[in-house]
């Protein structure tokens, strides 16, 4: 994340410009999105909520008003344009959001993640045949899906290893996650994350399951978002993401999600063999239960979600999904 954000990064902060971070829940009574949050993996597209505050408007509300009441049709269409703003460097425009955008856009992630995984595993496949090298696809595979991010989820992930490690109060773990270096325990989350991920990655490129696994991962990970924001989840603490997303996906809905994340990997894995089908859609669920064991911890230490969490969430279930893909049976 970039290092003048304001350190709640682990997925990009509102990158649509028309939207900001919700009080959790209570945006769902307001239908109205009231402050921007800092701007992640698209900063030029926070442009208008800045300028509106910069003018003492003080609301993201003031640079693009919500809808009061949108159509099905645009609800859908703003709330994956907001997901890709959101959660990728793309482009996608500024969708005037309200609540229910906010929900379709955290409950899209992993479609999201289906296209991200797409573009990575067709660069990893690429460099998989120039090079014959399974240990140079994998390492593609992973650098790609992190440059489409901008890195904002590895990002996540060292700011939450350092606040889960500082042994410290909630209070100041959480102004610790936000500061811009990264401490020794982030930087061992990393490292062994990664070398998680570009092994057991390699090791499916060596059984022809490498585009598939990269793919499986992005979805699998990007599930642990949808399932952080689900309503009984809080914010650990109020602005930023945290408080934007908290709350915005019903329980049943991500469920939905989830089952038919599973699916779909189950059918990509069919282009391989059954073997594969069957591990890839085993993979959502067991990468999906990494991310909420973690996010069980961080609810429990921290008091709730935060942007940084759910990007640890990511790839602690992209690393799971890709382990099972590496299995060979």
């Amino acid at each position: 994340m970039s290092a003048d954000a304001d350190r709640d990064g682990g997925i990009a902060e509102a990158g649509s410009g028309a939207v900001g971070p919700a009080q959790g829940p209570a945006v769902q009574a307001t239908g109205s999105v009231p402050s921007n949050p800092d701007v992640g993996a698209n900063p030029a597209a926070g442009h208008t909520a800045d300028h509106a505050a910069a003018h003492g408007g003080g609301s993201a509300a003031h640079a693009a008003p919500a809808q009061a009441h949108p159509s099905r049709s645009g609800r859908i269409s703003g709330g994956l344009r907001l997901a890709i703003s959101t959660l990728t460097i793309w482009r996608a425009g500024a969708p005037r959001a309200d609540a229910a955008v906010v929900s379709v856009a955290m409950t899209a992630a992993p479609a999201v993640g289906l296209g991200l995984g797409a573009v990575a595993a067709g660069t990893a496949q690429l460099a998989n045949w120039l090079t014959g090298s399974p240990l140079i696809a994998a390492v593609i595979g992973v650098a790609a899906l992190a440059a489409q991010t901008r890195a904002l989820h590895l990002d996540g992930l060292a700011d939450t290893a350092d606040g889960l490690g500082s042994n410290k109060p909630a209070e100041q773990a959480l102004a610790l996650m936000k500061r811009s270096d990264i401490g020794a325990f982030g930087v061992v989350a990393l490292v062994l994350v990664l070398a998680v991920q570009i092994s057991a990655l390699a090791a499916a490129f060596a059984i022809h399951r490498g585009p598939v696994a990269v793919i499986v991962a992005a979805v699998a990970g990007r599930l642990g978002v949808t399932a952080g924001c689900t309503q009984p989840i809080p914010s650990a603490r109020p602005g930023g993401l945290g408080s934007w997303v908290a709350g915005s996906v019903r329980v049943r809905v991500a469920l939905a999600a989830g089952v038919v994340a599973a699916i779909v990997c189950g059918a990509l894995g069919l282009i391989v063999d059954p073997q594969t089908a069957a591990l890839a859609a085993a993979a959502v669920p067991l990468g999906l239960a990494a991310a909420l064991a973690l996010l069980a911890r961080c609810i429990d230490r921290l008091g709730g979600i935060t942007g940084d969490v759910l990007g640890a969430m990511v790839e602690t279930g992209a690393a799971v999904a890709i382990l099972v893909l590496a299995v060979r049976f």
